[in-house]
């Protein structure tokens, strides 16, 4: 064990990792006692827990390896893609947590939600205006009524672990509950359009295609503020503010 390696930290939780376990550190106990349920009760693979003593929790690292990040290039074939849409389908279709989350929020306060944030990027000159108001139009097709599934609430592809066909592990359960599947399904494909087509060969159903655009332009028009405010860039190629301008 030779160093300590710092993966994220900001004013709300931090994740550091030591050899093989990732320590989580949150300031919200009751987020860090919902992830550890949200694993218990996903019927997926998750990482095991090595030891929990608040505001802590200790992780073991997965096997296998990520598809990639946001911003990069990926070059992982088709069927790695349908593996995790696989993956995604079996967790929807799973029994229900007794809990909503991220991706079940109140459809009126994200509504709010989201004119507050694009008022505030345009007045503070971070994204043109005609960006912002694109966006905020294609945002519309997510507000419509849906069926409540089991979801993650944060997969990004960074979550995701896969060692050839076979998903190792889903990490990061802090945002699960119950939710919109669609929005689970757009976190993953985020930034890499490309292999949306695949995503959903392996989720085996029919997926409508604006709403996943809709929560494209929902995701990247409310992470920019938080992205920039916490030291991250979301103007980097590949990232949110390309995502948004892909709706253009």
């Amino acid at each position: 064990m030779d160093e300590v390696e710092v993966v994220v930290a900001h004013s709300e939780r931090a994740t550091l990792r030591v050899g093989d376990v990732f320590l989580k550190v949150d300031a919200d106990q009751a987020r860090i006692d919902r992830e550890v349920e949200a694993m218990s009760l996903a019927p997926v693979p998750t990482p095991d827990i090595v030891w929990r003593k608040p505001p802590a929790v200790a992780i073991a690292a997965v096997p296998g390896k990520t598809l990639g990040r946001l911003g990069e290039s990926v070059t992982a074939p088709p069927a790695a893609w349908a593996t995790a849409g696989a993956a995604i389908r079996k967790l929807h279709d799973a029994p229900l947590p007794p809990w909503p989350g991220r991706a079940g929020r109140d459809l009126d306060k994200l509504a709010a939600e989201l004119d507050s944030e694009g008022e505030w990027l345009v007045t503070n000159g971070v994204l043109p205006a005609d960006l912002v108001a694109r966006n905020r139009q294609v945002a519309q097709a997510a507000f419509r009524p849906w069926t409540p599934m089991f979801t993650h609430g944060d997969l990004q592809i960074a979550h995701v672990f896969i060692d050839g066909d076979e998903i190792t592990g889903i990490i990061d359960w802090s945002e699960a509950g119950q939710g919109d599947a669609l929005f689970d399904l757009a976190t993953y494909t985020l930034g890499h359009e490309e292999h949306l087509g695949d995503v959903i060969a392996g989720y085996g159903s029919d997926v409508d295609l604006d709403v996943i655009h809709a929560w494209w332009s929902v995701r990247s028009l409310l992470a920019v503020r938080w992205l920039v405010e916490h030291g991250f860039d979301p103007f980097a190629p590949g990232c949110e503010v390309d995502v948004l301008r892909s709706r253009l």
